[in-house]
């Protein structure tokens, strides 16, 4: 067994989308950053590359490659689960860190989003959410982050 951990954190910018685990939420702001800001799946994807010894996300998907720039959060996850291919998920437990967006209506639209993006059972995979109360940036609104911890497993 393998454990790997993620973190991911982006400001919150007005009129852009807000895409969390894959998922769309409705919001007047949404993660600024180099790709759709999707601190979740980005987390996720560090996180598996933690767990597999194969680096991190800024050496293997950097902002510095002009092809990521806009990507979306699933196609890095995506990449990184072929670059991750030779262990298996055996859990997934997200915390997401913001006073905004809420995400309890969303959380399992998350849940089996991530699942499938991984090729897991739904079962193997948590997500939750802090508001911090009001103690950082994140507990005030003014931006998203993301930590995941993943448990894997070389295949049998």
């Amino acid at each position: 067994m393998r454990i790997g951990h993620g973190f991911d954190a982006h400001p919150l910018a007005a009129g852009r989308p807000c895409v969390l685990g894959g998922v769309t939420i409705p919001s007047d702001a949404g993660p600024l950053g180099h790709s759709d800001g999707d601190v979740v799946l980005h987390a996720l994807a560090d996180a598996l590359l933690g767990a597999a010894a194969a680096g991190d996300l800024g050496s293997v998907l950097g902002t510095e490659r002009p092809e990521w720039k806009g990507a979306s959060g699933e196609s890095l996850v995506r990449h990184v689960r072929e670059l991750t291919d030779h262990v298996e998920i055996e859990n997934v437990d997200v915390t997401i860190l913001a006073a905004r967006p809420k995400i309890e209506e969303f959380r399992d639209a998350m849940r089996a989003n991530i699942a499938a993006l991984l090729g897991t059972d739904l079962a193997r995979v948590s997500v939750k959410a802090s508001s911090g109360n009001g103690l950082t940036d994140f507990g005030r609104g003014a931006g998203v982050a993301a930590t995941v911890v993943v448990l894997v497993g070389d295949p049998a």
